[in-house]
């Protein structure tokens, strides 16, 4: 494992915190802060811009968003980790749990989040990363659906 500087785990630390909190609390402002201007996130068989995250962010369910302290490898101004997640459904407490593998850029305002991909546990042992075809989700900016 590479030497980490302990202020840039923070640093980290906390911008996953507010895309988390940003989440819970379904501030989609909050959480398109804590990304690159050319981040994407990447699920249900598609990769989302950022202009795309209003939208995503909208039709996706409310909830709690607990994720685990990451797994992290910084390299200078890059870096990529791996983050434990519990989402708890607000509607009715069902949950999805699963990872999500994330890459980091340092910017001019700091550390953000440049990739994020979400991998989902399923009950049968299967890991994917999500259905890819519930209707409510918008389909990502150029996409040819």
């Amino acid at each position: 494992m590479a030497d980490l500087a302990i202020a840039d785990v923070i640093e980290i630390e906390q911008l996953l915190a507010r895309y988390a909190v940003g989440m819970t609390r379904d501030d989609v402002t909050a959480v398109m802060e804590v990304f690159t201007a050319d981040g994407t996130y990447s699920a249900f068989g598609e990769v989302y811009q950022l202009s795309d995250f209003p939208g995503l962010v909208a039709t996706a369910p409310k909830g709690l968003f607990l994720c685990g302290t990451p797994a992290l490898e910084i390299d200078g101004d890059t870096g990529t980790g791996m983050q434990p997640l519990c989402f708890v459904d607000q509607t009715n407490h069902d949950m999805r749990i699963g990872w999500y593998t994330d890459s980091y850029r340092r910017t001019d305002d700091g550390w953000r989040l440049a990739t994020r991909s979400m991998t989902f546990l399923r009950r049968s042992g299967a890991r994917d990363a999500g259905n890819a075809h519930d209707p409510r989700r918008p389909a990502p900016s150029g996409s040819t659906h």
